[in-house]
């Protein structure tokens, strides 16, 4: 058994929201299985005041859903961030491009 095989949690696995209507077009190509993501908070969102990001690089791709934000956005708030890891798990450039790409979530130590 590796060393850090088991200092993770699985937090959750979800495709990325509003993924159309940001760079997710730009950013596509250069995404692949276990690409790290940024997450951050989005206080400014006037639909959503607990919001959060996900980008790449400079590439905004969209969010959290709104039904698994909760937790990501309480981490993010107490500065837990660096310990949630979000890679991606899936790409398909067929699917509805709200479905292209499945991201999972991990809170690690």
């Amino acid at each position: 058994m590796k060393k850090n095989e088991y200092n993770k949690e699985h937090l959750a696995n979800f495709n990325i929201a509003g993924f159309t209507y940001y760079d997710g077009a730009e950013a596509f190509s250069e995404l692949k299985m276990g690409t790290q993501l940024n997450i951050s908070l989005d206080e400014e969102n006037k639909y959503d005041a607990r919001a959060v990001m996900l980008s790449y690089k400079n590439w905004k791709l969209g969010y959290v859903p709104r039904e698994h934000n909760r937790i990501f956005y309480k981490l993010l708030k107490i500065g837990l961030g660096k310990n949630i890891k979000i890679r991606v798990q899936g790409l398909d450039e067929s699917e509805h491009p709200e479905e292209q790409i499945r991201v999972v979530a991990h809170l690690v130590k």
